[in-house]
């Protein structure tokens, strides 16, 4: 199973009044490993893969430790663990070489801008989430993420 790495760095902005990353930043990390996943590593040349538009329709973040202000930046790991005829969910671990700070979810769903409706997945959108994908289940039958 392939993982794409996405390395983030920290903000200033983004801790709170402790010195940590505020929670709702979290989500914005995610964010940007899940548009640098969908939208700059997979179309690749000429494709028209994911642009279309997709909409987020559930997230949901464990988070595990503290992540403090430092300069170096945080890796969050992403994954396919479902895909279904109209919609994906996408596993992250925010992390860096010894922490998992955060484990996440999130159901994407592919959308037509134009036409303001969800869409299929297409082929092509299918192949390249496939070669992400990794749906084992731990010993209590959740998503192993």
């Amino acid at each position: 199973m392939a993982r794409h790495v996405f390395r983030c760095p920290l903000r200033w902005g983004d801790m709170d009044a402790y010195g940590h990353v505020n929670n709702v930043v979290f989500l914005r990390y995610l964010e940007e490993a899940r548009i640098d996943f969908m939208f700059r590593l997979a179309p690749g040349e000429g494709s028209a893969s994911f642009t279309g538009g997709s909409v987020v329709a559930r997230h949901e973040i464990d988070y595990l430790r503290p992540l403090v202000h430092r300069h170096e930046p945080v890796v969050v790991e992403t994954w396919v663990t479902h895909i279904s005829a109209a919609s994906m969910t996408v596993a992250y671990e925010v992390r860096d070489d010894e922490t998992v700070y955060a484990r996440a979810t999130t159901v994407v769903v592919p959308y037509n801008l134009a036409e303001g409706r969800p869409r299929r997945i297409t082929p092509e959108e299918r192949a390249f989430l496939e070669k992400y994908r990794d749906d084992e289940r731990d010993g209590d039958g959740a998503v192993a993420v």
